[in-house]
């Protein structure tokens, strides 16, 4: 493995020094990867280029990339290019889980976010930042000066998980802050009243912004691999339950593919894409879904 492609795996990504190396050599790796796909030759000026879709102008066709991947792009051009996106961390208490050997939730999120912020720099889109918990704690809005990236990343390295969540309320605040149409990623674990996510996640799409809702969880929520007896405590209200997760693991399960396949269907039936990102994974596929989803914002 690549010296930087590497740290796509958020387990190396956590030895680095700073939040900024980290976001700097996340995208540096998924650059890597992009120059290795069958988009070689054209990863390099990603940011020129989208898909083409019906109705486009032929005289726009990229046929060099055609003929290099057999996939349709059309140049995109300078007024084309640039977009406001706006990246909301929750920082709730349940985000702070991590299994033995992994990060957390939250660090995760953190660091998808600030490879995130930095690719869309490299994009030159405005970018800015939401954080909450029980209601929105911080808000930058999004700019486009380079500088700003700094300042983004910073808030999130003080961040810490505390408080209960309330998901709906603050994305309903964040959403009367967006004036402008942008590209919304919301990175949580959406333990919370999904009926109430979902309404606030639609009022982002009828306000006409685009939407990536990112579910991190981690290996051990979806597997409930605990071992023969073990103590349960609610992250966020401190109850405890003692129980044998041999015992409940069946119905555990089918409980969380329930619970993640309601809130898929949600985004599915307003539009919004959805991502279930776990913590032993690498970050190239959601940073690819930024790129993929970005012409739409315009």
């Amino acid at each position: 493995m690549d010296i930087v492609a590497k740290y796509l795996d958020p387990r190396l990504a956590s030895q680095l020094a700073t939040m900024e190396l980290r976001a700097r050599l996340i995208v540096e790796g998924f650059l890597t990867g992009l120059h290795r796909s069958p988009f070689h030759g054209f990863s390099a000026e990603f940011s020129e280029h989208r898909a083409y879709h019906p109705g486009d102008d032929l005289r726009h066709l990229d046929w060099k990339v055609l003929g290099r991947t057999d996939r349709y792009y059309v140049k995109q051009f300078e007024e084309e290019t640039n977009l406001r996106a706006v990246i909301a961390v929750d920082h709730s208490a349940s985000m702070a889980y991590a299994s033995e050997g992994m990060v957390s939730k939250f660090t995760y999120a953190t660091y998808l976010a600030a490879a995130l912020a930095y690719l869309a720099m490299l994009q030159k889109d405005a970018v800015g930042l939401a954080l909450y918990d029980q209601s929105l704690r911080r808000y930058y809005p999004p700019r486009a000066r380079r500088s700003y990236i700094g300042e983004l990343l910073a808030a999130l390295d003080r961040t810490q998980p505390s408080q209960q969540t309330n998901t709906a309320g603050s994305l309903e605040a964040l959403a009367e802050r967006l004036h402008r149409r942008s590209l919304v990623i919301v990175i949580s674990d959406f333990f919370d009243d999904l009926e109430q996510v979902a309404t606030s996640l639609k009022h982002f799409r009828h306000d006409h912004h685009e939407v990536i809702a990112v579910q991190v969880l981690d290996r051990r929520e979806l597997d409930f691999r605990f071992g023969i007896a073990a103590t349960f405590r609610d992250m966020e209200t401190g109850e405890e339950m003692i129980t044998q997760p041999l015992q409940v693991r069946t119905s555990y399960a089918t409980a969380v593919e329930q619970f993640i396949e309601t809130l898929r269907a949600h985004c599915y039936a307003a539009n919004i894409d959805y991502v279930h990102a776990i913590t032993d994974q690498p970050f190239d596929r959601i940073l690819r879904e930024y790129l993929v989803r970005r012409h739409r914002v315009r």
